[in-house]
C-alpha cells in the first residue's frame, strides 16, 4: 500500500469535518469528534498494515480490539481492582479530607500560613517516590493504591477549596453579618455554594490524577490483578494489544469518571455564568 489511500482519507475527512464544522448543529457537534476519532483510527490501521509494523513496537486498532473482545472478565476483574477499589475510594476519601480541611484552614489564619506551605512541597513530591513508601506502609493491596491517590487528589482540592472559600466579598459578609447570620450559617448559606465552582474545578482535575496514580502505585506491588500489573506483566511478555487494552479501559473510564463529575457540576453550580447556555 502506498502513501496515497493515507493521504486520501484523511484529506477527505479533513474536508468533511471542515464542513460540518461550519454548520453548528448539534448532530453536527456530535458528527464532528465521531468522524475525527474514526479517522485516527482508520488512519491507524492503514499505516501499521502499510509498512509491517510489528505488533511489539504498535498494534494495530483490529489488534488491540480483538485482545479487548477476547479478555474481557481479565479485565473487568483488573479494572474492579484499581478504578472501583484503589481510584475511587482514593478519591473520596481524598476529596472530602480536602473539604474538611480547608473549612478548619478558613477557621484558623495559622493553618493557612503554615499548612498551605507544606501542602505545596508535599504536592510536588513525585508519586515515583511515595508510592513505593506507601506500598510497604499499608500493603500490597488496594488499600496502598487508595492512600496513593489520597496523597495525589488531596492538595489539588484543598487549594481551589480554600480559593472558593474566599471568593465572597467583605460586602456579602457584611450583609450576611447585618442579618445575624454566625459563621456557620454564612458558611452553609452563602459561602460553601459559592466556592462550588472552584470545588468542582478541583475535583475534574483530579479524576485523571486518581487514575493515573492508582495505575502506577501498582507497578511497586500488588497481588496478581489490577491494571497496573497487568501492564507490566504484559510488557514483559511482549503482549502489547493486552496491554493497549488496558490502557483503553482507563481511558474510557476516566472519561466516563470525568464526564460524571461534570454532569453533577452542571446540576449543582447551574446558576454559575459557566454553565448558562
Amino acid at each position: 500500500m502506498s502513501a496515497l489511500p493515507i493521504l486520501a482519507v484523511w484529506l477527505g475527512a479533513w474536508g468533511l469535518n471542515a464542513v460540518l464544522a461550519r454548520l453548528n448543529t448539534r448532530l453536527t457537534r456530535i458528527l464532528v469528534p465521531l468522524i475525527f476519532g474514526a479517522t485516527l483510527l482508520v488512519l491507524w490501521e492503514m499505516i501499521v498494515r502499510a509498512y509491517a509494523v510489528p505488533s511489539v513496537i504498535l498494534p494495530a486498532p483490529s489488534q488491540i480490539w480483538a485482545s479487548f473482545a477476547g479478555n474481557i472478565p481479565l479485565l473487568w476483574g483488573d479494572f474492579v481492582q484499581t478504578i472501583l477499589k484503589g481510584a475511587l475510594s482514593g478519591w473520596v476519601m481524598g476529596a472530602l479530607a480536602a473539604i474538611v480541611t480547608a473549612i478548619a484552614i478558613d477557621r484558623s489564619p495559622f493553618l493557612q500560613r503554615g499548612l498551605l506551605p507544606i501542602g505545596n512541597f508535599v504536592a510536588a513530591l513525585p508519586i515515583i517516590g511515595i508510592a513505593p513508601i506507601l506500598v510497604m506502609w499499608f500493603g500490597f493491596d488496594w488499600q496502598s493504591k487508595a492512600a496513593v491517590v489520597v496523597v495525589m487528589v488531596f492538595f489539588p482540592i484543598l487549594v481551589n477549596m480554600v480559593a472558593g472559600l474566599a471568593a465572597t466579598d467583605a460586602l456579602q459578609r457584611d450583609l450576611m453579618a447585618t442579618w445575624s447570620a454566625g459563621y456557620w450559617q454564612s458558611l452553609f448559606k452563602m459561602r460553601l455554594p459559592a466556592a462550588m465552582p472552584f470545588l468542582f474545578n478541583g475535583l475534574k482535575i483530579t479524576t485523571t490524577l486518581a487514575l493515573i496514580g492508582a495505575i502506577v502505585a501498582e507497578f511497586f506491588g500488588s497481588p496478581t490483578r489490577g491494571m497496573g500489573f497487568r501492564i507490566s506483566t504484559a510488557v514483559g511478555q511482549l503482549d502489547l494489544p493486552l496491554v493497549w487494552a488496558e490502557i483503553l479501559v482507563a481511558a474510557i473510564a476516566g472519561s466516563l469518571f470525568y464526564g460524571i463529575v461534570s454532569l453533577i457540576e452542571s446540576r449543582v453550580t447551574f446558576w454559575h455564568p459557566s454553565q448558562r447556555r
